[in-house]
């Protein structure tokens, strides 16, 4: 398995066959969406992955063409003095879906597995509570009807850096701008450590982690609708494994995952 900086990624797609493809898909979300209202499904996308990995991209072309009543983007700020009294679990809870609704996390309760430890600001022993009571949280959100699909954006050290001096430079994106990312290359390491320890530890049946590369914007977006139509909607498409696959242990250890 190779990094995914290496030649085995899909080419590079120019802006028509892009969009072309992109229009195709969101069709199908446009589908989706109108069998989640139908049937009173409840949706719950999770969305992680390393600063300027393609997060708020990959959400705002899942979400464009979709009924805003029936959507919500969640992406909560920095917990309040009372809510860090609170169960950990507890400020994201009022936020999950009802039936017809699909929500999608922009980070979620998994800031408590990588940004929190890496940037001190949680304990080693409250991460470790937290690696062990994730599993079971979810678990209990998928017995109780919510269909539940996780994904983890990831991307080189040069990509990233790449981008983050993009943020730097263009006043339309200096909104992305935070202590965090400015911290993101100083602590690659810590950050890939912590990624790993999450997805070995919270990888599970009932709510595994689908792992993109995403160095390549445009192919990690599609991909990553590819495969969410697939899970949730019964699509026959099916995502570049160069791009897209369930998390496995040999994905780290064969370094298909940046290290």
């Amino acid at each position: 398995m190779s990094h995914p900086d290496s030649r085995d990624v899909p080419p590079t797609l120019d802006h028509h066959d892009y969009e072309s493809a992109l229009h195709h898909l969101q069709i199908e979300l446009v589908g989706l969406q109108r069998e989640v209202i139908r049937q009173g499904r409840k949706l719950l996308l999770i969305f992680e992955g390393r600063d300027a990995a393609g997060k708020d991209g990959s959400i705002k072309r899942i979400v464009e063409h979709l009924s805003p009543r029936e959507v919500r983007v969640v992406a909560l700020g920095k917990p309040s003095d009372r809510e860090q009294t609170q169960w950990y679990f507890q400020r994201f809870a009022p936020h999950l879906p009802a039936a017809g609704e699909i929500v999608l996390f922009n980070r979620s309760w998994y800031n408590r597995a990588g940004v929190e430890p890496v940037m001190g600001y949680c304990s080693k022993a409250e991460c470790r509570n937290f690696l062990a009571s994730a599993p079971v949280f979810e678990r209990m959100l998928v017995e109780s009807g919510i269909e539940l699909y996780k994904f983890y954006l990831d991307i080189s050290r040069q990509e990233q850096a790449r981008r983050l001096e993009s943020r730097r430079k263009d006043p339309l994106k200096q909104w992305k701008i935070s202590p965090v990312d400015a911290a993101a290359q100083k602590h690659w390491r810590d950050y890939s450590r912590a990624r790993d320890r999450m997805l070995l530890a919270t990888h599970q049946a009932h709510s595994p982690w689908l792992l993109l590369r995403a160095d390549d914007k445009r192919q990690a977006r599609l991909n990553l609708i590819r495969e969410l139509l697939r899970r949730a909607h019964g699509s026959k498409l099916k995502a570049d494994p160069r791009v897209l696959r369930p998390f496995q242990n040999a994905l780290i250890e064969g370094r298909w995952l940046a290290p």
